[in-house]
């Protein structure tokens, strides 16, 4: 117990003693995280940037899971490599002329090759993809992290300007409901807004008459937000046509030949995204 007490103090410490900020020309940097795997956190992060851009919001979309980077795949883009056009400034791949992605993913030699680095290795690549790469002028950039609050949370808190806040991604069942508090517990204590929990596979679409099942339960990340006194974003139901365009690298939010203009999932993506602009103080 005294372990996990110095443990949280020292991270409580290096907030307070924080990292000098890069130079980004952002107004707004939206951390996407989760207190544990498997809850869809970068479909959440690649839908809502992607989002942002079609509302015409200049987005950049930041992948820091270096160990499983993922949102090149979901985004169609996963065979590109990162460019330089003067030999200092990294270019971001762009999906749409509003959405620009920079990803480990990019740097590696094949899809297999496993990045075995400790924490300084870390924090060295997330402050060259914020100082080094050309952004632009930015909107917002979304950042997807890893599962957890290790290394990579704290570097991009530390490091990134303008951070307006965290959106913390959880499922209905109750573990997940339980990692995810711990989430909102280490944002709490970086001193940074919860910017709202989204409650992710909540309930199915049925691919036959389009409507919800209650298949892994409902309510968890509204109590949970309820509980905790932080904003409840909405929540995103478990839907075959969004894993189906995840693995085909089309994001979901992008509407497609055939895509019913009421489609049930693409209203609940886009209601998240309004009420993150909400939370952040800045709703349409």
């Amino acid at each position: 117990m005294a372990e996990t007490d110095n443990t949280t103090k020292d991270a409580g410490q290096q907030q307070k003693n924080p990292l000098e900020k890069v130079a980004v020309s952002v107004r707004h940097v939206i951390l996407v995280l989760s207190g544990k795997g498997g809850v869809g956190k970068s479909t959440v992060a690649a839908n809502l940037a992607m989002a942002l851009a079609n509302h015409g919001y200049q987005t950049g979309l930041l992948d820091l899971d270096i160990h499983g980077p993922n949102i090149p795949k979901m985004l169609g883009i996963e065979e590109t490599k990162l460019t330089s056009t003067n030999g200092t400034r990294i270019e971001p791949v762009y999906v749409v002329p509003a959405l620009g992605v920079v990803s480990m993913a990019f740097l590696l030699p094949d899809k297999s090759t496993p990045v075995i680095w400790r924490g300084p290795m870390k924090m060295q690549v997330i402050k060259q993809f914020l100082a080094d790469v050309n952004w632009g002028d930015l909107d917002y950039l979304v950042v997807d992290l890893p599962p957890g609050t290790g290394d990579e949370a704290l570097s991009i808190i530390q490091l990134a300007p303008n951070v307006a806040g965290a959106v913390v991604v959880t499922t209905p069942q109750e573990v997940a409901i339980l990692d995810s508090t711990k989430a909102v517990k280490f944002v709490e204590k970086m001193d940074i807004k919860v910017l709202g929990i989204v409650e992710n596979m909540s309930g199915m679409v049925c691919p036959h008459c389009g409507k919800e099942i209650d298949l892994f339960g409902q309510g968890g990340g509204k109590k949970a937000a309820e509980d905790l006194g932080v904003p409840y974003l909405g929540n995103i139901p478990l839907d075959p046509d969004m894993r189906k365009a995840g693995d085909e690298g089309r994001p979901f939010i992008v509407r497609r030949p055939g895509m019913s203009a009421d489609n049930l999932t693409w209203e609940h993506v886009d209601d998240v995204m309004q009420a993150v602009l909400r939370s952040i103080g800045e709703a349409q």
